[in-house]
């Protein structure tokens, strides 16, 4: 995984890679979003002795200390002896099985050339197109695609053609989308100034929720590893409102 998604290239906000050393041999993998307790929970049950998850255990500022949520995870991953991995930006920013590629592939969106479709601090954006007659017509075509409600601060008949996205909580790459020329911005939540640059700029917003946003990079690349290594492979979801 470290070969294929490069992570020493990234700044990133905690280690990525091996977060958490179970059993040295690796036959059954669980892929999820969040390294939760109800994950950790139902990888046991599935027998699984790896775990590889987007958003890890361990983060830079957080307290260091082993109580209360971070005991409760810890303890059930030391106690069956299963391993952790946990990939973060470098997981985002992959051109085919990363959060954003995997979120375009979803909703049907055709993705520049790398050289010419990236936007964003470390170039974690990504921009496509998929021409739509209405920022309405596109934000009910997305919730039907990840299955919720989104938020969409724009005008209804706004037509979308040039599509930026990032996913997760992205919305400080709003004003970088706004500079590539974006029509639209797609990402996983919003904030109070986002809505005012929308209304300000004509350009739409999508907020499809953060956890809904990142489903796809990590199964597929747990699928991918799995063929590759001759694993059993199964992605959990963990339902998530955010």
């Amino acid at each position: 995984m470290d070969d294929l998604l490069q992570p020493q290239a990234f700044k990133d906000y905690g280690p990525n890679g091996l977060q958490v050393e179970g059993q040295p041999l690796v036959r059954k993998l669980v892929t999820g979003v969040t390294a939760s307790l109800a994950l950790i929970e139902a990888a046991i049950a599935a027998q699984a002795d790896s775990i590889l998850v987007h958003h890890g255990l361990f983060w830079r500022g957080q307290d260091g200390r082993v109580t209360g949520w971070m005991k409760q995870r810890l303890s059930r991953l030391l106690a069956h002896d299963i391993n952790l991995f946990a990939y973060h930006l470098p997981l985002d920013a992959h051109p085919v099985l990363g959060n954003n590629a995997q979120l375009a592939r979803v909703l049907g969106i055709s993705l520049l050339p790398t050289e010419q479709g990236r936007f964003g601090e470390q170039l974690l954006g990504f921009l496509g197109q998929r021409p739509m007659g209405s920022a309405q017509a596109f934000a009910e075509h997305v919730a039907v695609a990840l299955g919720r409600s989104v938020t969409l601060v724009a005008e209804p008949n706004h037509r979308i053609e040039r599509i930026a996205l990032c996913t997760g909580g992205a919305q400080n790459y709003f004003e970088s989308a706004i500079a590539a020329g974006a029509d639209v911005f797609i990402t996983g939540e919003i904030s109070e100034p986002q809505a005012h640059y929308a209304r300000e700029s004509g350009v739409a917003y999508i907020a499809c929720g953060h956890h809904a946003s990142e489903r796809y990079g990590v199964q597929a690349l747990g699928a991918a590893i799995a063929e590759q290594l001759g694993l059993e492979h199964a992605f959990i979801d963990i339902p998530n409102p955010a």
